[in-house]
């Protein structure tokens, strides 16, 4: 099996063998096919045929991020969307009022009720229903990616992506230089 995947991933220039003191290396060298490759494919999906990239960003970090996946401050948006995109206030207020337009109605946008500067951001029905599609939409297009890789294959990824998300969110690591 190591032969395997040697060969597929030779295809991005990997150094082998694969140890502690390659991995920055090699990690940099997956970082365009990973990033740019995988993650704007998940986003196309995520996004389908309706939704701008910053509608789409919007409504899964409620969904991830957010109280019960369907409430968030808006505040925490701005914070999280910042780290995305290089994306301003007024910019953000633009896209969640057409988000929360009767057109659009994914979104309502409410006063805190600790503070009348705040605005509260929950998933109206149809908002909820547009990130169930969104979530099936997707997890169809990674199915036809995990019919290509062994069990043992998928259960390494995910504990490495689940590893490495959670030292990056941590802190631990500066995500700024």
């Amino acid at each position: 099996m190591m032969e395997h995947r040697v060969k597929q991933q030779s295809d991005f220039g990997i150094d082998y063998p694969i140890k502690r003191e390659t991995a920055p290396k090699n990690f940099l060298k997956l970082f365009y096919p990973f990033h740019y490759s995988v993650g704007m494919a998940v986003e196309k999906h995520l996004s389908g045929p309706d939704l701008t990239r910053h509608q789409t960003v919007i409504l899964w970090m409620i969904h991830s991020k957010g109280e019960n996946g369907h409430t968030i401050h808006r505040k925490t948006i701005e914070r999280l969307i910042g780290e995305w995109y290089d994306l301003g206030s007024p910019a953000i207020s633009k896209v969640l009022r057409a988000m929360a337009d009767k057109d659009l109605n994914l979104i309502s946008i409410k006063e805190s009720e600790t503070s009348a500067r705040e605005k509260v951001i929950r998933l109206t029905k149809k908002g909820q229903a547009t990130v169930n599609e969104m979530i099936n939409r997707t997890e169809a297009f990674i199915g036809l990616i995990s019919d290509k890789l062994t069990d043992e294959e998928i259960e390494a990824g995910m504990e490495f992506m689940s590893r490495v998300g959670a030292i990056v969110e941590s802190g631990l690591v500066s995500r700024r230089p």
